[in-house]
């Protein structure tokens, strides 16, 4: 058993991406920059019943375009489980998708989003330094390191560590993991995650437009941050949010709207929120095959910005 999960694993990490051995320089610049490798090994991490894993990759693939990796049945939990799982890579996110054939152990599946690090040690240790819990301790597979960490809030986050570091082309469009917490935890959250990331406060809008989260009589407080990591809006709410909102992990940032909502919908998936503008973005809410819900926003010219993922 435990040859074959070494095979199934090795094999999907060969699917994955070409590897180049990682320098004795890139270790040495790693340590100064932080444990971030760049924001395109960043994965938002999809979990969906087993029949429904061709058709979200077809919906999924369809609306941004990009490409998967071969499908393999694997354990990618410190216990015995098994999935399916493989890697949709496209040029405005990507996506870790698993279609569980067993019963899903805890806590995996509440964790949003993979960040890769440089160093795993480093990582955890950088984490709890920052106020972090680390929910699952770290775990071996046959090609690297993984573990769950939790910020204050409440978020889960896997972080992974590769024997050999994979080799993906930069974002187009790099997309926003989005973090939704309580005023009570918010402060915490942000001083703990930009000591982690080492990242910044690009703004920080007290009374952002309720709109954006279903709300147009209301306010809240809206933050981004950039990192090495990539970019987050934190979305600060009394938590009392209309479906979709607060589903939704991951926003995409597309070139035109309209089309992608059109390919979306031609492909199967469904708008749940129409199109809407507000704060130098028009954005919607679609919910793919097998229930994943996302963002999806175009940025008008004054604030389309990005990070450069080097």
């Amino acid at each position: 058993m435990k040859s074959t999960r070494i095979f199934t694993l090795l094999a999907f990490a060969a699917a994955v991406a070409a590897i180049t051995p990682v320098s004795a320089k890139e270790a040495t610049k790693s340590r100064e920059t932080g444990i971030a490798v760049a924001p395109q090994y960043d994965t938002t991490h999809v979990y969906v019943a087993p029949e429904d894993v061709d058709k979200f990759v077809s919906s999924f693939l369809a609306t941004f375009g990009g490409k998967s990796t071969k499908q393999v049945v694997a354990t990618v939990t410190p216990t015995p489980s098994s999935t399916t799982s493989q890697l949709l890579q496209t040029p405005v996110g990507t996506v870790s998708l698993f279609g569980f054939k067993t019963p899903i152990p805890y806590p995996f599946g509440a964790e949003r989003n993979g960040y890769l690090v440089a160093d795993m040690d480093e990582a955890i240790k950088a984490a709890r330094g920052a106020g972090a819990d680390v929910i699952v301790s770290t775990f071996p597979d046959p090609i690297g390191r993984d573990a769950v960490v939790q910020w204050p809030g409440g978020v889960n986050l896997q972080l992974y560590w590769h024997t050999t570091k994979p080799d993906y082309a930069p974002f187009e469009r790099i997309p926003e993991n989005r973090v939704y917490v309580s005023p009570d935890r918010a402060a915490a959250f942000i001083r703990s995650f930009l000591a982690f990331s080492r990242g910044k406060v690009l703004s920080d809008e007290t009374k952002a437009p309720g709109v954006e989260i279903g709300r147009p009589d209301a306010t809240y407080r809206r933050i981004r941050i950039e990192s090495p990591f990539g970019k987050m809006v934190v979305l600060v709410t009394d938590g009392h949010l209309p479906y979709p909102y607060g589903r939704e992990t991951t926003g995409y940032e597309v070139p035109d709207l309209a089309s992608t909502l059109g390919k979306a919908k031609d492909a199967g998936a469904t708008v749940l929120v129409e199109s809407y503008a507000s704060s130098g973005r028009s954005a919607a809410f679609v919910m793919f095959p097998g229930g994943y819900v996302a963002e999806i926003h175009a940025l008008g010219p004054k604030s389309a910005s990005r990070l450069d993922g080097k």
